[in-house]
């Protein structure tokens, strides 16, 4: 596994750190300092799951939780506080640790976590058509998608694709001419687009190269501006999480 701690004491990290040297099939271990740190790790470090706590300076670990880009990291909170178990389980959450962390448990929402990824990886497997099932799970995303429509099949460049919109059963693919419609979900097309796209509203994901500018109201919504002057809606649910996209941008 590969595990991320966020938490923003340092002795917490630190001790995090050394009991999970003394766990098995632990595959490598980063560090974020708060929430935006976190976010923007999520997407260069790519963790399996994250030890997650919950109050941090701006954004909290319940908010990181809620904006985590499809497919997420699995979540274990560790907490001072237990009156957040609750609204952490809503949150999907595979365990809830309390501080300071006992190893024994530690090890147990390890076994959990690992539990967890083991059942993701057996539904990966049985999705797939069966003459691809001995193929690698993980690749370079696509450099171009086919789109047929009556009978004709378009190559659309995935760099020409600006931004992608949900529109019923498909995904509209906004390339800088008619938007050629995909027969997909937006998350199963983000799952494949891999961390370059990113979802910036509920119906609606940016690719990141094309964002000249946020501009956000009062209340946190606002418009993604593109480099080709066009617009994307944006929800503040999902800003936390593209400002970090954007942070973390060579």
């Amino acid at each position: 596994m590969r595990i991320l701690i966020v938490d923003d004491e340092r002795p917490a990290r630190d001790r995090l750190r050394r009991l999970l040297a003394g766990q098995d099939g632990i595959e490598a271990v980063d560090e974020a300092r708060d929430g935006l740190e976190a976010l923007a790790k999520v997407a260069t470090f790519q963790p399996d799951a994250l030890l997650l706590d919950i109050q941090m300076p701006g954004i909290g670990g319940l908010d990181v939780a809620a904006s985590l880009p499809a497919p997420a990291p699995l979540v274990v909170f560790v907490t001072a506080y237990d009156d957040y178990a609750l609204r952490a389980f809503d949150a999907s959450a595979v365990d809830y640790l309390l501080k300071p962390c006992d190893p024994a448990r530690l090890a147990r929402a390890l076994a959990r976590l690992r539990e967890r990824l083991g059942e993701r990886l057996r539904e990966r497997l049985d999705a797939r058509p069966a003459g691809s099932r001995h193929a690698p799970l993980a690749g370079l995303p696509p450099r171009q998608l086919l789109v047929t429509e009556r009978g004709v099949t378009r190559i659309v460049r995935v760099a020409d694709i600006r931004w992608l919109e949900t529109a019923d059963n498909y995904v509209a693919l906004h390339d800088g001419t008619d938007a050629p419609l995909l027969r997909q979900t937006l998350a199963g097309l983000l799952d494949t687009l891999g961390p370059a796209f990113i979802r910036c509203h509920r119906r609606a994901a940016v690719h990141l190269p094309w964002i000249d500018r946020l501009v956000a109201n009062d209340k946190g919504d606002g418009q993604v501006m593109l480099k080709d002057g066009g617009t994307v809606p944006l929800s503040r649910q999902y800003r936390p999480a593209l400002l970090a996209a954007l942070a973390a941008l060579p």
